[in-house]
């Protein structure tokens, strides 16, 4: 009777002792809410391969191409670009945070360009000291376009470098057009690569 006893509670224990010491966490994933640490990352829908930071971006990513924003004319010759998405990146950012950068750019480039007490001190200033006075002291336009350039530097780092773009400064482009440039990543462009040269291969 007592080895019966011994014998049950023997298989019992066995029974109770978890196979594998793999620890459970409790993560909000799916099922029953409780996760290995083996699940693959979530997916992001349709936009491409993200990058960690500007850094990552720029040394394993190569250029695929560029997509430019042109300047509105619409209300004269004010510093000004369109906010008409472009359909380059569609699968890359969400149209409503493109087109945030675009209006607080274009706001910070009317705020350069307006007209005020201060604007018409620096020329009395310049004019009285034949210039002189601007090797000493910054306008109120070349601040305004520091924060436009540390903006902009932001803006790379946070937004658009994680998703594989990298918008230039539209000063390095006489102000002309914003331009975006579009990375990809060199493993997947490749693989992409060999598996068509493969795939042309053995049509031929």
């Amino acid at each position: 009777m007592v080895k019966a006893v011994l014998a049950a509670a023997s298989t019992l224990t066995t029974q109770l002792v978890p196979t594998s010491r793999q620890p459970l966490c409790y993560c909000p994933t799916s099922g029953n809410g409780f996760s290995t640490g083996t699940d693959p990352p979530p997916s992001h829908g349709n936009m491409a391969t993200e990058f960690h930071n500007l850094q990552d971006l720029r040394h394993t990513a190569s250029l695929a191409t560029k997509v430019f924003i042109q300047r509105d004319y619409s209300e004269g010759t004010v510093c000004k670009f369109q906010t008409k998405f472009p359909a380059e990146l569609d699968s890359r950012i969400e149209r409503t945070l493109f087109e945030d950068t675009i209006k607080t750019l274009n706001n910070y480039y009317a705020e350069a360009e307006k007209i005020g007490g201060h604007s018409y001190l620096e020329g009395c200033l310049a004019c009285a000291s034949a210039y002189i006075i601007f090797l000493c002291m910054e306008t109120r336009y070349e601040k305004v376009l520091k924060k436009i350039s540390t903006y902009i530097q932001e803006q790379n780092e946070k937004i658009y470098a994680p998703r594989g773009l990298l918008i230039t400064d539209p000063i390095e482009r006489g102000m002309r057009v914003i331009e975006i440039s579009i990375f990809e990543d060199r493993s997947s462009s490749g693989s992409s690569s060999s598996g068509s040269s493969t795939s042309s291969s053995s049509a031929r």
